[in-house]
């Protein structure tokens, strides 16, 4: 299961260097703002159920982003998926991105199969050097993405990172439905102007920041399982314990 979705992660139908907005100038500087949104699933679970159509679509400030739908009908039963691109539109045409502004970032989840569903949302954030290399330097907490956990969303504290952070809707998400957004907004923190690197040439100190030419990414990973059996299922899946109330989840 693992192996599989790291597979996907790094494919070139994946995310990873494969999507890039635009960089702003910034102080000499190029922070860019974009990564890919994807789907997956636990072929684990599903296989169980290709008898109903499970799928789910990542909305970002209302429009469709991402989607992975299981259709029973078409080719004997197949998968419709679209890898999109986050952040695309969070800068308004003419403007350069500003570190410490806020920007919209609605991020939701609707229900796009035909069966009732538990979702679960897996949210990254990291740094790239001008290479396309992971930087350590910067703190991922750095890119600033406002979570919503007071409308049914809840962040499982314990499978969660520093880069990554693990989210669960706690009521069913019906066929068709919209869940509430699990995030509403994002800025750059301004201490990241603070974080500068000072080497001596000479009789020169030479100061640069840290930032320069780098690029700030975010992504978020959607998957699901059905409403039946939940709390087997999400073990089987996702390896998470988990307890299911009267169809509510908590951990």
């Amino acid at each position: 299961m693992a192996g599989r979705i790291r597979r996907f992660l790094t494919s070139p139908t994946g995310t990873l260097g494969t999507f890039a907005l635009a960089a702003a100038l910034l102080l000499g500087s190029s922070v860019g703002g974009a990564r890919a949104a994807l789907t997956y699933y636990s072929e684990t679970y599903t296989s169980r159920v290709q008898m109903y159509d499970i799928g789910v679509t990542l909305l970002e400030n209302e429009k469709e982003v991402s989607w992975r739908n299981y259709d029973s009908g078409r080719d004997n039963g197949s998968w419709i998926e679209e890898t999109g691109v986050l952040l695309q539109n969070m800068v308004p045409e003419g403007e350069q991105f500003r570190i410490g502004a806020w920007y919209p970032e609605v991020l939701q989840v609707r229900n796009s199969g035909t069966i009732n569903q538990y979702v679960r949302v897996s949210v990254y954030r990291y740094w790239l050097d001008k290479d396309g290399k992971r930087m350590q330097e910067l703190e991922p907490g750095l890119i600033d993405l406002d979570l919503c956990t007071d409308n049914g969303w809840i962040i499982d504290e314990e499978s969660s990172t520093e880069e990554r952070t693990i989210l669960y809707y706690r009521n069913v998400l019906n066929s068709g439905e919209i869940s509430p957004a699990f995030a509403d907004r994002l800025k750059v923190d301004q201490s990241v102007t603070a974080k500068v690197t000072q080497r001596q040439e000479g009789n020169k100190i030479i100061t640069t920041y840290d930032y320069d030419g780098v690029q700030f990414c975010l992504e978020a990973a959607v998957d699901a399982v059905q409403e039946h059996n939940a709390e087997d299922a999400i073990w089987s899946a996702w390896g998470r314990r988990v307890t299911v109330n009267n169809g509510v989840l908590s951990l």
